[in-house]
């Protein structure tokens, strides 16, 4: 078992503790299985390869797809200190988030996020600008999904990091999602993309990574 498939299977665990298969709607089992080719794939994986495309460890995120697992319903399923995830957006509004031109995942059902990050550097900037210093670092903005995904793995990340904003997903209307600590819980809400808060960076990751990149 390499440190790549260890981390996904700990972490597929976490998504079947909180509810992820009745979300799908399919049993745990049928669950587990859509996830297995990918982590069977990184078991070919270790930090210290020497061909880049196995260069994996711990520092990843399993991405469910949005065709998988809808995002409505996925902040509350997060907490911190017992504090339940929650959200005063309705559920289509949060659905309208998607992802945008350059940023849209690999084929599903499941991708990785590799070397996530909560964009403590690019804290108080307004999304726009960020978004050009994200580029222009060869870095990539999360979406939504991956978001949810930092909150649902690492919630921790809110108290220790910071809130940020997910660039790689906009509504019609021009709104970026954001995930912040309100009330002492996870918050699931969204910004403009010409405003700034001291309290939120910007997230980002290095790459996604797909079952199909490691054939």
């Amino acid at each position: 078992m390499s440190i790549a498939s260890d981390e996904a299977r700990k972490q597929l665990d976490r998504l079947v503790a909180l509810g992820y298969p009745d979300v799908a709607d399919i049993s745990a089992a049928a669950f587990r299985a859509l996830a297995r080719p990918l982590i069977d794939a990184l078991e070919q994986c270790d930090p210290d390869a020497d061909d880049p495309q196995h260069r994996l460890g711990a520092d990843i995120l399993l991405i469910p797809t949005r065709e998988l697992v809808s995002p409505e319903s996925l902040i509350a399923r997060t907490s911190i200190n017992r504090m339940a995830g929650f959200t005063t957006m309705p559920p289509r509004d949060i659905a309208s988030f998607l992802p945008q031109d350059g940023f849209e995942p690999p084929e599903g059902p499941f991708y990785l996020v590799v070397e996530p990050h909560t964009g403590t550097c690019y804290i108080n900037r307004e999304p726009d600008v960020a978004r050009k210093l994200i580029d222009s670092d060869e870095r990539t903005p999360l979406t939504l999904e991956e978001g949810l995904a930092i909150a649902t793995q690492h919630p921790e990340w809110l108290l220790e990091k910071n809130g940020f904003n997910l660039l790689g997903s906009r509504s019609a209307d021009g709104r970026v999602p954001s995930i912040w600590m309100s009330q002492n819980a996870p918050r699931l809400g969204a910004v403009w993309p010409n405003s700034r808060h001291t309290w939120l960076g910007n997230a980002y990751c290095m790459s996604r990574r797909g079952v199909s990149l490691f054939r």
